[in-house]
């Protein structure tokens, strides 16, 4: 077992790697947790997906962030030999993680039943695109297929053109995030009651819980919410040109009056003209403030005002006299950004291509006591095979031979 001084030190997890398991075993990894990747021999196929421009290595970006600090032993599961040895890695592990389709490690004598045959206590986690049972289970689907079966494509995007997928894979991290949270409560359980669980999680519902308020607005106004990417809802309310970029302001439509006469306040200040043409009792009421002349009017205004203005001063600005106006940042503003630098947020990027000032996202959260920390790169293909097999113990001859199960 290797050594960590992390908040989860001394947990072994397995993780079968497949499309929708390495954001999970990062959470756990990150934390101190043992990942021991169990790879084919021919390596996991999402090392296979590059996207970088790199030529010089093997590998892609992605699979050297979701799998910083794991191990990697190859396996063949098809093989006598190789169940043989992921049922003794079992034996010692308290968390299992895969996402291979529904019955495939069950049709290989490693699901959930035989694994707990060798360890009651094992947690064995599930990540399917849509869960173990029910018509759509044995049907494959990648990110963009899950967005649209989870409701949340019918969102994304203008209204006057086709739905747009979000960027990085949204739907499978979301099924990651929730698959870590549920493990983790289960291993909780494991570690007090001594009693493993199979955890089921289906990505499409994962999708469904990122619907935000579109059932409320079904149930409480009969209203089917539509895409309305770009669209300005009340006046007061969009994205401005500024100096330096863009910012977002919300004067109205927060149900908050005092925004806008903070608004009003600020600009009377800075000496802006035309002010008083968006005073007046009709700019308090939302009707009015729905309408394009209400909305044409306070851009005309506010517009020539922000573009004189750097993001940093309307942002702060903005904070002092409480008016909700925030910088729209690019990827480099998150880099240089003050807060995030003072909190550390930005970590070095562990892979041997990239270059010495590459960073990385780290922890949105902070552990007093174990505190968070990136735990090395990402491991070769079966570079620890060795080691960690000279660690296994037989496991008994009725547990390795059985067939069947239930997951």
């Amino acid at each position: 077992m290797v050594q960590s001084s992390g908040a989860l030190a001394g947990l072994r997890v397995l993780e079968i790697p497949g499309a929708m398991t390495g954001y999970c075993g990062k959470l756990f990894a990150d934390l101190g947790a043992e990942v021991i990747l169990v790879e084919p021999p021919e390596g996991a196929r999402t090392r296979k997906r590059d996207t970088s421009s790199a030529q010089d290595a093997p590998g892609c970006l992605e699979f050297s962030y979701l799998n910083a600090g794991k191990r990697s032993i190859t396996l063949d599961l098809d093989s006598a030999e190789g169940k043989s040895a992921l049922l003794s890695l079992a034996a010692g592990a308290g968390l299992l993680i895969e996402g291979e389709r529904p019955g495939v490690m069950a049709a290989r004598g490693l699901g959930f039943r035989e694994c707990s045959m060798v360890a009651s206590s094992l947690v064995y986690t599930s990540i399917t695109p849509f869960g173990q049972t029910g018509p759509y289970a044995q049907y494959v689907a990648e990110d963009i297929v899950l967005l649209a079966m989870g409701g949340l494509l019918s969102l994304a995007g203008f209204a006057d053109s086709a739905p747009t997928r979000v960027w990085g894979n949204q739907a499978i991290l979301a099924a990651g995030q929730f698959a870590a949270v549920g493990s983790m409560a289960a291993v909780l359980h494991a570690e007090a009651h001594g009693e493993g669980q199979f955890i089921d999680v289906s990505a499409q519902e994962c999708v469904v819980m990122a619907l935000e308020n579109a059932a409320q607005f079904v149930d409480l106004e009969g209203t089917v919410r539509k895409r309305s990417g770009g669209a300005v809802r009340f006046s007061g309310t969009g994205i401005f040109s500024c100096l330096d970029g863009e910012v977002f302001t919300m004067a109205a439509g927060v149900g908050e009056p005092r925004f806008w006469r903070n608004t009003l306040a600020w600009l009377r200040s800075e000496g802006v003209e035309g002010v008083d043409e968006i005073d007046g009792e009709k700019w308090s009421d939302y009707r009015f403030l729905a309408t394009a002349e209400a909305k044409a009017v306070f851009r005309r205004i506010f517009a020539p005002f922000a573009r004189t203005r750097t993001k940093e001063y309307l942002y702060h600005e903005g904070q002092r006299r409480g008016t909700p106006i925030v910088p729209v940042a690019s990827p480099s503003d998150l880099v240089a950004n003050k807060q995030l630098a003072d909190r550390q947020f930005f970590v070095p990027f562990n892979d041997p291509r990239a270059k010495s000032t590459s960073v990385m996202s780290g922890a949105p959260y902070r552990l007093s006591q174990t505190p968070w920390a990136s735990q090395g790169p990402a491991p070769a293909v079966g570079e620890h095979t060795a080691s960690i097999l000279a660690t296994l113990k037989p496991v008994p001859a009725k547990a390795a031979s059985r067939q069947g199960g239930v997951a």
